[in-house]
This record gives C-alpha cells, sequence and structure tokens, in this order.
C-alpha cells in the first residue's frame, strides 16, 4: 500500500491516516486533538484553488487545513 501527503487527495474521496510527519510537537498535539489519529477516515470536503486551504472531515468533525500543514499527513487509500 502506498502512502500520499493528505493535500493530494481530491474532493469526495476518502482515505486513512497512516502517519502525521509534523515538524513540531506543537502542531502533532493540536492534530490529535483534532481527531488526526492513525487508522482514522478522512474525507476531502473540499480543496481552494491554488495554494489556500482544505476543507477535511474526521468522523463528525470538520477542519480548515493549511496544505503545508496537510503535506505532512501520510494517507492510504481504501482498497
Amino acid at each position: 500500500m502506498s502512502h500520499l501527503p493528505l493535500a493530494q487527495l481530491q474532493t469526495g474521496d476518502r482515505a486513512i491516516i497512516v502517519h502525521l510527519h509534523t515538524p513540531s510537537e506543537g502542531l502533532r498535539q493540536r492534530l490529535l486533538a483534532l481527531g488526526f489519529r492513525q487508522g482514522r477516515s478522512i474525507e476531502m470536503m473540499r480543496r481552494s484553488l491554488f495554494w489556500g486551504p482544505l476543507h477535511v472531515r474526521i468522523g463528525t468533525t470538520e477542519v480548515m487545513l493549511r496544505r503545508q500543514e496537510a503535506e505532512n499527513i501520510a494517507i492510504a487509500l481504501p482498497s
């Protein structure tokens, strides 16, 4: 199973979070508090144009996420 960054997920697609590669422990803790955990399902709701934020859903939580942060979240597409 190959891993992709969350930023590459297309609108309406679902994936499974595999790993958080965050540059700081503070960001990692914040993402964990929002539900970004290994094994959780994530859905891309909307993508802004160019390098704008991404709108994702994890369970019942919806989050706007910067693309640079989404590049550090590894996902796997369901088979």
